[in-house]
């Protein structure tokens, strides 16, 4: 990449590695660096081990998952019978980022390339018309060449070829691997005014009756405008990933680690650097403090706001056994949490890598931009030579009046600047933002939201979504069923029953047949954590249910297409309590022992708040919707006439989910999956944007293209709402870009100077051109304004409507 002409960092070397850096007071005396390297290569999971003995540093990678910064601490302060003392190294301004310091250096290369041009500039346009000064810029030096002609050669040569530099060395690059981009124009710009100002000024002082005009100001004030709308972009391209830079200022400072006995009791307490914590640690989370990190409350009771992660408001109940997330805020009670997920594992890291790779992923409209530009800058070249040979010949052989010719040029020097304008003005740079920008601002604003964007791709397709198939399961509903009722078609004792069905379903993952574990235990509620007999022979049929032998019994639980494939007889009493089930949109459970439907299981899972205003709205914005499910008929028809769904389809397998996608895609629509569960996965990776529900298993959020960080149907919406302006502000982009070249080529090239005397300097053109790139960049900044859809906003989140 650097071979190219661009400035490349190492951000990461890998998702799965941790990397650490320490100070260690000390390092470089005596052979102290080989004690501390053979300690810490003795640790399990040491991977790479850097020593820099002059900044007292040690970097460190290593395996998370094995090791952690406070083993390398107590390894190195334990090493041979040196006194070594390490800690986490400091952040200091050296640490600052990538994209400050090319702030930085732009600014300051702008600043300089001020000092020279003013002066030029000031020479040129302003002393002139000062008597005192102007006289003595007139005085010549030798025959035609004057002190001021003397003076703007010298200021505007180190801007040309030092400042400048960039723009030879980008050309250089671009031009060995066959191809041109905008430094290739500017340099031809620029060195085309300089070297011809050479020539009038040394002709000038080798002749006596030479007057030439020069054009030191117009290489100068170009390369100060182009730098200082570089500058300008790069602050506000800075802006397009703010997303990124507030979750990282989410990540506490310190933490208080907790030592405890057997028996849970507190043996110390010490505040660590929060980037020392390892996994299975314990820490302490005061009220009003952040979490430190993921993991699992083992003690304590209190409510956590997690808005800045997931985007919901409303706090969250946490207690014994739940899960929090590192930056969330503890509001009230005193928690101790077990960490579970350190360093680049934990929650908000995955978060950070998934926005960063959507905001480095190209969107396919991104071809357009990359063809123009593939041709336009040759393009360019060719008709800024045709401009300048066109006014050239004109000139030469009469074809304007002479009046035309400004005070002080020749036609030679009005063609030299109409070519240079019509080269500057065109440069690509806007056209390659316009994409990129938007891109960037649009999955930001999404992860703000709680709507978590897997690049250009999903941004792209998801604007199209014409048909949205939504899971029944854990999507539509909450996805907590519980047990509502048995009916017992066996004489049977209660107890037995459930310890039968429960010691089944506790092998399998899906959500009924935890429900059904639950209720279970509730039955044995004299017994605090039961046992249940071992299962045997157990096979999970996806979309069916589950089989296994338990106390030499065989025991199948499913829906009724697993009862009768398995040719069992379902008596009469058991279908009408079926139908009766399903009727009250309540999901039918049979439950066969020794091939004989023994008993009936009635599970209802609520509908998820503001599920039909849901549907109504994207009604309203011409989506169509379906619901696909491996639940039973009757019970998915009752769901979906609740939610005001015309078109289902039940007892559908992961592979059916999957072809009913690839059918509706072949009739012309760009489809959608909602779904939670692995049997969506399937029809996630064939839909053409796959929306993940962020409380569903990790194999359907990896599958997605879009994860929904609250689980809210509403967010549905909002993705879709914000592809759709995402894509508008990419169009109004494109429009901007190449409507300031339509525009500003014709006149840059002189199109309009016969009628109306109107030309545009070549500084003036650099400026058009720089503000083309500012424009863009600050047209994709206003989607940080984006709102949800008014409709959404008359929604809580209880589903009633604000008045």
């Amino acid at each position: 990449m650097e071979d190219i002409g661009f400035q490349t960092m190492l951000i990461s070397a890998g998702e799965d590695v941790g990397k650490i850096d320490l100070k260690v007071d000390g390092l470089g005396a005596g052979n102290s660096m080989q004690i501390i390297e053979n300690s810490l290569q003795t640790l399990p999971g040491v991977q790479a081990i850097e020593i820099d003995p002059e900044l007292d540093k040690i970097s460190i990678s290593f395996k998370p998952s094995m090791t952690g910064p406070r083993k390398f601490i107590k390894a190195i302060e334990s090493a041979g019978s040196e006194n070594f003392k390490a800690l986490v190294y400091p952040q200091g301004k050296e640490k600052e980022t990538h994209r400050e310091d090319e702030i930085k250096k732009y600014r300051s290369t702008f600043l300089w390339s001020l000092v020279f041009t003013i002066p030029v500039f000031l020479i040129s346009m302003v002393f002139m018309y000062i008597p005192v000064i102007n006289s003595q810029l007139d005085t010549k030096v030798v025959n035609r060449l004057n002190v001021g002609e003397v003076l703007k050669w010298m200021l505007s040569t180190p801007v040309q070829f030092i400042i400048g530099r960039r723009f030879y060395t980008g050309s250089y690059k671009a031009l060995r691997r066959g191809s041109a981009n905008m430094d290739v124009l500017i340099a031809l710009g620029t060195n085309a005014a300089y070297f011809y100002s050479v020539y009038s000024v040394l002709r000038a002082a080798g002749s006596p009756d030479f007057e030439g005009t020069d054009f030191f100001e117009t290489s100068s004030m170009l390369i100060s405008i182009i730098l200082l709308g570089k500058y300008l972009e790069v602050m506000a391209k800075g802006k397009t990933s703010d997303a990124i830079a507030k979750l990282m200022d989410l990540e506490p400072e310190t933490a208080i680690l907790l030592t405890l006995d057997d028996h849970g009791n507190i043996l110390n307490e010490e505040e660590i650097d929060s980037r020392l914590i390892q996994k299975n640690d314990v820490i302490k989370i005061l009220p009003g403090a952040k979490v430190a990190s993921d993991g699992l409350v083992i003690w304590g009771t209190s409510h956590v706001n997690e808005s800045m992660i997931t985007g919901e408001a409303r706090p969250v109940t946490k207690g014994v056994d739940d899960p929090v997330i590192g930056g969330t805020i503890n509001e009230n009670g005193v928690l101790r949490v077990k960490a579970t997920r350190v360093g680049s594992d934990s929650a908000l890291s995955q978060i950070v890598r998934l926005i960063e790779s959507a905001q480095l992923a190209k969107a396919p409209v991104q071809k357009f931009a990359d063809s123009i530009s593939r041709y336009f800058v040759p393009l360019v070249i060719i008709l800024s030579f045709s401009t300048c040979l066109a006014w050239f010949l004109a000139g030469v052989f009469h074809g304007y009046p002479e009046s035309w010719i400004p005070h002080s040029m020749d036609s030679f020097q009005l063609a030299l600047q109409f070519g240079i304008s019509a080269m500057v003005i065109a440069c690509p740079c806007a056209l390659g933002l316009a994409t990129p920008t938007a891109v960037m601002v649009g999955t930001g604003v999404g992860a703000s939201q709680g709507v978590l964007i897997k690049g250009g791709q999903a941004l792209e397709s998801a604007h199209k979504v014409n048909c949205i198939i939504f899971d029944k399961t854990g999507t539509l509903t909450i996805g907590k069923p519980v047990v509502v009722k048995t009916t017992l078609l066996k004489s049977m004792v209660l107890q037995d029953f459930y310890e039968l069905i429960a010691a089944t379903e506790m092998n399998s993952e899906h959500p009924l047949a935890k429900a059904i574990v639950e209720y279970a235990k509730k039955i044995r509620e004299d017994e605090e954590d039961p046992v249940w007999p071992e299962a045997r022979a157990f096979e999970s049929i996806t979309g069916y249910g589950v089989k296994a032998t338990i106390k030499n019994r065989e025991i199948i639980i499913g829906n009724k297409s697993l009862i009768l494939d398995q040719n069992i007889a379902i008596p009469v009493d058991g279908e009408l309590m079926l139908a009766e089930t399903e009727a009250m949109a309540q999901t039918g459970i049979l439950v066969s022992i020794d091939r004989e439907v023994t008993g009936i299981l009635a599970i209802s899972d609520p509908l998820k708040p503001n599920a039909r205003e849901v549907i109504s709205i994207l009604k309203s914005m011409k989506v169509r919707n379906i619901m696909v499910t491996g639940d039973n008929w009757g019970t998915a028809n009752s769901i979906a006439k609740e939610v005001g769904i015309e078109t289902v389809i039940a007892e559908a397998k992961p592979e059916e989910k999957a072809e009913k996608v690839k059918e509706l895609q072949a009739t012309g629509f760009t489809v959608a999956m909602v779904g939670d569960g692995v049997n969506d996965s399937p029809a996630l990776v064939a839909a053409d944007v796959g929306i993940a529900i962020g409380a569903g298993t990790d194999i359907a959020i990896e599958a997605a293209d879009i994860v929904l960080m609250r689980s809210s149907l509403e967010d549905v919406i909002t993705a879709i709402d914000l592809s759709r302006k995402t894509f508008s502000r990419i169009r109004l982009n494109y429009i901007w870009a190449l409507g300031y070249n339509i525009i500003g080529i014709p006149v840059a090239a002189g199109v309009l100077f016969p009628g109306t005397g109107l030309r545009l300097p070549p500084w003036a053109a650099g400026a058009a051109m720089a503000a083309s790139s500012v424009s863009v960049v600050l047209c994709s900044l206003l989607l940080k304004n984006y709102r949800r859809p008014e409709k959404l906003e008359n929604l809580n989140i209880h589903g009633i409507k604000i008045e």
